[in-house]
């Protein structure tokens, strides 16, 4: 049974399933579910794909994820970022709203969901830790202008087009002077409302008298009355006969059974945006899980959550839907509503299948620019324009990824911003395993600590050369050790002894081994020993095992401390006592 239950969860929180855990799932479902009906519809449009697509896709992916995943707060569905990647990635291969379109959006959402299945299996959860925080949330803000810019034009009626922003506004200039103005009257306070209601409803509820967790769950209903208001001055007013643009009518059904294409051809087309995007998917839908489980006390498992999110995806594939992940809004809303276990995903599915048969008739004059206001309302919360000052200050180089992400997604697209950002990542992390730190140490007076010499006043001998590495050592930096230990050593023309102090190091690859061997062999042509100090166990054992050891010219010390004792010894043993000498050599620097 342990064994099941690590790839199917709810075996372990279904046990101790009771009726106080059902109320608090089933009124956090509630809350999420009408919240979730806009979103869906909006979603599935930014997505270029029929409005009930986003419905179908809020339903089997989310029991799929019930059964399969361990966060117990995270909502599973249609987001806005996941639906812009697959409108860029299926209108590679057909245009918007087709037939072919929607085909190969389910054939995305079956790779996708293939891909995490194969990456939770071979427990490469990891993975994740690739992307950097800054390269993640640069491209996720350059998204979220990229999507906020691309509703305008439902905002206004007008027609635009463009997966960048120099196409999309340079379209929406063009056709600027044909805008609606019954559109943009509706579009404009539907966005104004959202705003504030996501701001200034909460407070004023509370100024009534309302406690601030109710008030805070009825403001983030607010999506809700802006539908129902624009909706009936639509039909109110007639406006769809002065050029509003509405969703239509949305078939009354439960999700059908679909089959996604098997065309060798499409699928290769359609592979690498489909990895790209499991990979996006699956570090916005962890973080947002990691999150809210630490709130709790709680902890998810980065490997069956690429499970989970791939069964999520397969379900979306054959029930008419498009690649899901977890989305942050809904997952907090579910969390703050009191969601205990996944079974309040569970029935938010039962809500959103209820919705789908029996209200889908009510949305029939619902007004697209309403719908353009919520995601643009949604997406600019996304946009985080103060990290980039922050990383400017602290790290140049993680701002420099960040920058480059944010440019390459505004000016190329959502694509070429993710290999983007995937390049970056890996390319950073390649550069900093490369050059790790390390520095030339002496032993600070009165003490047996060792710091570095260009930041304390330590002890030093002119013939004791000690060097810390702050990392480990691998094929990646070890070519760097020798030049930083041979021009140390070209600088100090009175050293006899070399130690390498190696707290830091948790492991030495064949690579770096080799590169120890000869530095070992060019110092003792120089006249140099080469000691070792504060190994680590894993690593000495390893050592153990070589030839390294036997043709080491020093030796290995238990601490650094006992090395300098040691050799300083060996030094006055070595001539006549120079105490002023021997302590001060190089002052106190």
């Amino acid at each position: 049974m342990p064994s099941l239950a690590r790839y199917l969860p709810v075996l372990e929180w279904g046990r101790a399933y009771n009726g106080t855990l059902l109320t608090n799932d089933l009124v956090a479902a509630g809350i999420v579910t009408i919240m979730l009906i806009p979103q869906s519809l909006a979603y599935a449009m930014l997505a270029g794909l029929p409005p009930e697509v986003g419905l179908y896709a809020s339903i089997l992916p989310i029991i799929a994820y019930a059964l399969f995943g361990t966060s117990r707060s995270l909502a599973v569905g249609p987001v806005a970022v996941i639906s812009l990647m697959t409108l860029t990635a299926a209108s590679s291969v057909a245009p918007p709203g087709s037939a072919e379109f929607i085909a190969a959006a389910l054939v995305l959402a079956l790779l996708s969901g293939l891909f995490l299945l194969l990456m939770g299996v071979l427990k490469l959860g990891f993975l994740a830790n690739l992307l950097s925080h800054p390269v993640v949330s640069g491209f996720i803000t350059a998204s979220g202008i990229i999507i906020a810019t691309s509703q305008l034009k439902a905002i206004f009626g007008i027609s635009a087009s463009g997966e960048a922003m120099p196409e999309l506004v340079g379209t929406l200039l063009a056709n600027l002077a044909e805008t609606n103005l019954p559109t943009l009257v509706i579009g404009v306070v539907s966005t104004a409302f959202l705003f504030w209601v996501r701001k200034g409803l909460k407070p004023l509820l509370m100024k009534l008298g309302l406690q601030p967790h109710p008030a805070d769950l009825i403001a983030k209903a607010g999506p809700i009355a802006a539908v129902a208001a624009a909706t009936l001055a639509v039909v109110l007013l007639d406006l769809e006969e002065r050029g509003v643009a509405i969703v239509g009518a949305i078939p009354q059904s439960l999700p059908p059974f679909t089959v996604p294409l098997f065309d060798a051809g499409l699928w290769q087309q359609l592979a690498i945006p489909a990895l790209l995007l499991s990979i996006i998917g699956f570090v916005e839908s962890v973080s947002v899980a990691q999150t809210l489980a630490a709130k709790k006390r709680q902890r998810i498992d980065p490997d069956q959550e690429l499970i989970g999110l791939g069964a999520a995806n397969v379900a979306a594939s054959f029930s008419g839907g498009y690649p899901v992940t977890g989305g942050f809004a809904r997952s907090v809303v579910n969390f703050d509503a009191g969601a205990e276990t996944p079974a309040a995903g569970a029935f938010t599915a039962v809500g959103i299948a209820i919705a789908a048969l029996f209200l889908t008739p009510l949305l029939y004059s619902l007004p697209i620019a309403t719908l353009a206001a919520t995601i643009i309302v949604a997406v600019l919360s996304l946009v985080d324009l103060r990290t980039p000052l922050t990383i400017w200050r602290y790290s140049r180089t993680d701002f420099a990824a960040m920058a480059a992400t944010i440019g390459v997604t505004l000016l190329l697209g959502v694509e070429p911003g993710v290999i983007a950002g995937v390049g970056l990542s890996l390319a950073l992390y390649l550069w900093r395993s490369s050059r790790p730190h390390a520095a030339i140490v002496g032993r600070v007076p009165e003490t047996g600590h060792f710091r570095n010499v260009k930041r304390h006043k330590v002890i030093t001998d002119p013939r004791i050369l000690t060097i810390r590495v702050d990392e480990s050592l691998t094929y990646l930096n070890a070519r760097w050790l020798e030049e930083f230990i041979l021009e140390a050593v070209a600088d100090q023309p009175e050293v006899k002894h070399l130690v390498l102090m190696s707290s830091a190091v948790n492991s030495i690859d064949a690579s770096a081994l080799e590169s120890l061997e000869a530095i070992n062999h060019r110092l003792a042509d120089a006249g140099i020993k080469l000691h070792l100090s504060e190994v680590k166990g894993p690593v000495m054992d390893r050592l153990e095992r070589s030839s390294f050891l036997d043709e080491l010219t020093g030796e290995v010390f238990l601490s650094q401390n006992e090395a300098f004792s040691t050799l300083l010894q060996a030094r006055e043993d070595d001539g006549p006592p120079q105490a002023q000498d021997l302590w001060l050599a190089r002052g106190l620097i």
